[in-house]
């Protein structure tokens, strides 16, 4: 197997807004759907959708929402066997209200059967075997910590929802994945604009590791563990909805990785590849195949040296 996902599966209550509401303010959706989501199986999907030899490891409810999640995966080519049914607990849902016109949006998370996924599920065969496993923070750490001391392969780990991370993960982490607001609060610096000169400090304040910071329409940063740092701008694309770029680009870098590309040419094809999830309404309504991906990487521009 080439890419194994540890994460969370969601089902998304998608929420078609006018405009995001404000603290304490109330709006009125225009129409709301149900899509499969959760950084983990969305990160699963984007790699199953690129290519083949993707498993998931993962807990959902013993109802419905549960069985749909199974099948949208499979659907994508994810091997969904080390799923767990998990009596007593509901699948995990999301509520995402999307804006329309900007494709922004805001992400609210039950965990529900995320919370018990357990280290033991993780240390499993198709996590010790795997190229590249991916890791998010949706599930409990204690699992994340597990799957990292068990994988062979490349590690690769989006702190996302934003935690402190022991520094004995961190050194199992080969490529830490943070958004900018997630490597300011790793850094424990203030919040704020920051030039990407700026943030390839932090990175290296947050690790001695390499970093991939996504800058949402501003493409993604490269901090290798040695070497200048690269900004990578993304291919221009029409945005329709925002939801589950990130975890397109994880997954997308995690495929690419795996066939052995080094890192800025994987971020080149995870930013083409993210670019182009957002053409789409819902965390996986416009993922790229591979021949999608590889029309788009003619118009991705080229990386600039960061000084």
């Amino acid at each position: 197997m080439s890419v194994t996902v540890v994460g969370s599966l969601n089902e998304d209550v998608l929420v078609s807004v006018d405009r995001l509401p404000g603290r304490g303010e109330t709006v009125v959706a225009r129409d709301s759907a149900l899509a499969p989501g959760g950084k983990g199986a969305n990160q699963a999907a984007a790699a199953g959708v690129l290519g083949g030899g993707v498993h998931m490891v993962g807990r959902v409810g013993d109802d419905p929402a549960g069985d749909r999640q199974l099948a949208a995966l499979a659907s994508s080519r994810v091997n969904v066997s080390r799923v767990l049914r998990t009596t007593g607990a509901p699948t995990g849902t999301a509520t995402i209200p999307v804006e329309a016109g900007s494709g922004e949006n805001l992400i609210v998370v039950v965990p529900g059967a995320n919370a018990e996924l357990a280290p033991e599920d993780v240390d499993v065969p198709s996590v010790r075997s795997a190229r590249v496993v991916l890791l998010q923070l949706e599930v409990p750490l204690p699992a994340v910590e597990a799957a990292a001391r068990a994988a062979t392969g490349t590690v690769v780990l989006t702190p996302a929802p934003p935690a402190a991370l022991p520094a004995a993960l961190l050194e199992r982490v080969d490529v830490l994945v943070p958004n900018e607001h997630e490597l300011v609060l790793l850094a424990g610096a203030d919040p704020g604009e920051r030039s990407p000169g700026e943030l390839v400090q932090l990175a290296r304040r947050v690790t001695a590791g390499a970093v991939v910071v996504t800058l949402g329409a501003r493409g993604a940063l490269v901090v290798p563990a040695g070497g200048p740092a690269l900004l990578q701008a993304p291919p221009p694309v029409t945005a329709v909805d925002t939801t589950g770029a990130g975890d397109c680009f994880c997954g997308a870098l995690g495929q690419a990785l795996a066939t052995d590309a080094d890192l800025p040419t994987a971020v080149r094809q995870a930013v083409a590849a993210a670019a182009s999830s957002t053409t789409g309404a819902g965390a996986r309504g416009a993922l790229p195949d591979e021949e999608t991906l590889r029309d788009l990487l003619p118009r991705v521009p080229l990386a600039t040296p960061v000084g």
